[in-house]
C-alpha cells in the first residue's frame, strides 16, 4: 500500500510516531487487527484523546460482520454503551440481504471519510477485514465482469486441473499461490481467460484508493495468539447467553439464501445446526469457537505478511495511545 504515513519507532523510548508536517492534513487513523485483539476500546482511547485536545473524532467500522445491521451480537458490533458517546459509523449500515463486498464498502467508507474531513473531524477506522483496508487505500483492480460461460467451466475443475492450467496460462500468478488454493486460482485463471489480461496486470491499474490523498496513521495490534483465542472461547459462549441464539432465529425467520455473507458470518451456520439440527449447547460452543479461532487466525496471518512493513505491530495488551499516535495528538 502507497501511503503517506507517521514513520515507523526506530528506537525505544522514541514515540511510536514522530511528528510529521502533514499531522494536520487529512489525518487518517486506522486500528488494524484480529478479533477479540482490543481494537474498539484502543480506537475509544483515542477519540478521548483527541476530544482532550478539542478535536472531534469518527469512528468508522471496517469490519465484514459488524456492516450487518441483523448481527449486533454475534459481530460483538459496540453497544451504545461501549462507545462511550463517540459518534460511530458504517455498524450495522447494510441489511442481511444485501452483501457488502469491499469495494462496497470502500464506496461507502470514503465517503465517510471526505464527510469528516470538511467538517475537521479525525476519522478513525477500526476492523479486521483486511481486503477492506486494501481496497480503500490501494484502489481496485478495474476487471470487467467475467463471461459467465467461462466461470462455469472453470469453476467445474478440480484445483488440480485448474492450477496446471493457471500454469500454463499465468505462471507468474500460478507462482504465487498455494497449489491447494482453490479459490485464488480459479479467479486468476477465469480473469485470464475472460479478459485476456492476467489478474496481475489488472492490479497494475488499480483507480480509486485514497492512500495518496490522506496522512495514516496505522497500528495493528498484534498480541500474543493464545491470549486472542481464550478472548475468542470466552466470547463466543457469552454471545449464546446475551441473545446470539434468538438474532439467528430472526435470520433464519427471513429465509435468506445461505450462500449471503450474513448467513456465513461466524457463529450463524454453528447456531443454525443447534436450531435445526439439535446440536448440543457444548457443540456449538466448541464449534463456534473454533471457528472464531480459526478466523482470528487467519487475521494474524494476513496482517502479518499483507500489511505494509511500515506499519507499527505492537503485541502489547494496553496501548500508550499518547506515544503510538504520538504525530496524531501533535499540534
Amino acid at each position: 500500500m502507497s501511503t503517506k504515513k507517521s514513520p515507523k519507532p526506530a528506537k525505544k523510548d522514541q514515540p511510536l510516531s514522530e511528528p510529521t508536517s502533514h499531522a494536520t492534513s487529512h489525518p487518517l487513523a486506522l486500528i488494524a487487527g484480529p478479533t477479540a485483539s482490543g481494537k474498539s476500546a484502543c480506537a475509544i482511547d483515542l477519540a478521548q484523546a483527541l476530544a482532550k485536545q478539542d478535536r472531534n473524532a469518527v469512528i468508522i467500522n471496517a469490519d465484514s460482520a459488524q456492516v450487518y445491521a441483523d448481527l449486533q451480537v454475534l459481530s460483538a458490533r459496540p453497544s451504545e454503551k461501549e462507545m462511550e458517546g463517540v459518534e460511530h459509523r458504517l455498524f450495522g449500515s447494510w441489511d442481511g440481504a444485501d452483501a457488502c463486498s469491499a469495494a462496497d464498502w470502500a464506496v461507502r467508507a470514503k465517503a465517510e471519510i471526505a464527510q469528516c474531513h470538511k467538517k475537521g473531524a479525525v476519522p478513525i477506522l477500526v476492523g479486521g477485514t483486511g481486503m477492506y483496508l486494501k481496497v480503500l487505500i490501494e484502489g481496485i483492480a478495474p476487471i470487467p465482469a467475467i463471461e459467465p460461460e467461462i466461470r462455469e467451466v472453470v469453476r467445474a475443475m478440480d484445483v488440480e486441473t485448474a492450477y496446471a492450467a493457471l500454469m500454463i496460462e499465468d505462471p507468474v500468478r500460478a507462482a504465487d499461490l498455494n497449489p491447494g488454493d482453490t479459490q485464488r486460482i480459479a479467479r486468476a485463471l477465469e480473469v485470464k481467460r475472460s479478459t485476456g489480461v492476467t489478474l496481475g496486470d489488472w492490479q497494475q491499474a488499480k483507480t480509486g484508493g485514497i492512500g495518496d490523498e490522506v496522512t495514516l496513521h496505522p497500528l495493528v495490534m498484534m498480541p500474543e495468539r493464545q491470549w486472542v483465542y481464550d478472548r475468542c472461547d470466552a466470547r463466543f459462549e457469552q454471545m449464546l447467553d446475551s441473545g446470539a441464539i434468538e438474532e439467528v432465529e430472526a435470520l433464519l425467520e427471513r429465509g435468506l439464501s445461505p450462500e449471503l455473507p450474513v448467513m456465513r458470518a461466524i457463529g450463524v451456520p454453528e447456531i443454525t445446526a443447534m436450531i435445526r439440527d439439535g446440536a448440543s449447547r457444548e457443540d456449538t460452543i466448541a464449534a463456534g469457537a473454533q471457528s472464531t479461532r480459526q478466523y482470528a487466525k487467519r487475521q494474524f496471518t494476513w496482517l502479518r505478511n499483507q500489511s505494509p512493513d511500515d506499519w507499527p505491530k505492537l503485541d502489547l495488551k494496553n496501548i500508550e495511545i499518547d506515544d503510538v499516535f504520538a504525530s496524531l495528538l501533535q499540534h
